[in-house]
């Protein structure tokens, strides 16, 4: 159509001044800033330097081709969430959720937020997680859902923590309630230097002579967070691949991604994620597939020995960058990452390959690109 695909994209992106946006699917998406994102991509991928880029290929007798995605999914929106955080005598903490980390590194960001909610250090907050026995309630880790969810049950919590304390700080500096103060590790009255340590405040908690009347002793609270409505984590994606047409080798030359997940909690665990999410699609584009026998139904591709993996040599340098655009739909504006890197990957890779390829009239291809199919796509489109 001679159309630009960038210009295709922008044409039909949702505005930002459309939001909240009802979409035909039933879906309502709260907020967004869809160009935006894809400008910043295509600057961060000198998308307007490519065709320079694919002729040097042409003359090293190589393909390339460049794919972009906008990506968006749903998450965060299913069931609610628990956490609980109790102190101690000593002052220290424990956090118990209902979520479970295998490596997103959910201990990290929970014992951060309560760090900086309560004015705690990281050697003073124990997490506890996938024991039924100590953890009271909790849907457990799917749908991107633990730090909007768990991490708003966790917030929560800490506001309670902080409710309990200010009475028990104002009854024991001899003060109103309302006229205390907390900060940093200490609730204090305010407009003066009057004030008491969350240490503190855990100590007398445990001493009914130090209470307020008819409170009960210890400092504790539990949270449940159910949201109203899920969240939609999107972003824009930009690969570029090289194939060689005599063999079909296939590599993949740079990757580049700006994702919207709301608020940021912790910029190295998100760019982890992203990275992880983004070689998971790799994965199943440049190789992964499930093979049975067509006369036995003998499944051939029964370990890593025959099911191939991606390595560190198929990954190239992934540059990723955030445009945060907080939720209202939790407390702490979060949206969700866990999927946001393999939602974009597996449909801007395969863009990327198809551009690659239609200068030799390859017009279909799918799924995994394996230098043998791409060979076999090469040789029958040129007949």
């Amino acid at each position: 159509m001679g159309i630009d695909r960038l210009e295709l994209r922008r044409r039909n992106i949702i505005p930002e001044d459309a939001f909240p946006y009802k979409t035909a699917l039933t879906f309502t998406y709260d907020c967004g800033e869809f160009e935006k994102n894809m400008d910043a991509v295509a600057k961060l991928a000198d998308y307007a330097g490519f065709e320079a880029r694919r002729a040097k290929a042409k003359e090293d007798g190589k393909l390339r081709g460049i794919g972009i995605a906008n990506a968006i999914e749903q998450a965060a929106g299913r069931n609610d969430e628990g956490a609980e955080i109790r102190f101690d005598q000593g002052g220290s903490a424990t956090v118990f959720v209902g979520t479970h980390s295998h490596g997103q590194g959910h201990e990290t960001v929970f014992r951060q937020l309560i760090a900086e909610r309560l004015g705690l250090d990281f050697s003073q907050i124990r997490y506890v997680q996938g024991d039924t026995d100590q953890v009271p309630h909790g849907h457990g880790t799917f749908g991107s859902r633990s730090a909007a969810l768990g991490g708003s049950a966790v917030n929560i919590a800490a506001d309670r923590i902080i409710e309990k304390g200010t009475e028990i700080a104002a009854h024991g500096l001899e003060a109103a309630a309302a006229d205390i103060e907390f900060s940093g590790n200490a609730f204090r009255i305010a407009g003066t230097d009057r004030e008491m340590t969350i240490e503190e405040v855990a100590r007398r908690a445990f001493l009914p002579q130090f209470l307020p009347e008819g409170m009960e002793t210890g400092l504790r609270a539990y949270a449940a967070f159910n949201p109203a409505a899920p969240t939609f984590p999107n972003g824009a994606h930009i690969s570029e691949v090289e194939i060689d047409p005599e063999t079909g080798a296939l590599k993949i030359v740079g990757y580049w991604v700006v994702d919207d997940v709301g608020t940021v909690l912790n910029p190295l665990l998100l760019k982890g994620q992203i990275h992880g999410g983004i070689v998971q699609g790799l994965g199943q584009v440049i190789g992964e597939q499930v093979l049975w026998d067509k006369d036995s139904g003998q499944l051939l591709t029964g370990s890593y020995m025959d099911y191939q993996m991606p390595r560190a040599a198929d990954v190239p340098q992934i540059e990723a960058a955030s445009n945060a655009v907080p939720t209202a739909m939790n407390p702490l504006g979060v949206k969700g990452a866990g999927e946001a890197g393999c939602v974009g990957a597996l449909p801007c890779l395969m863009s990327a390959i198809h551009d690659a390829l239609a200068p030799l009239g390859v017009t279909h291809f799918e799924m995994p690109a394996t230098p043998e199919r791409v060979w076999r796509a090469i040789r029958a489109a040129s007949g």
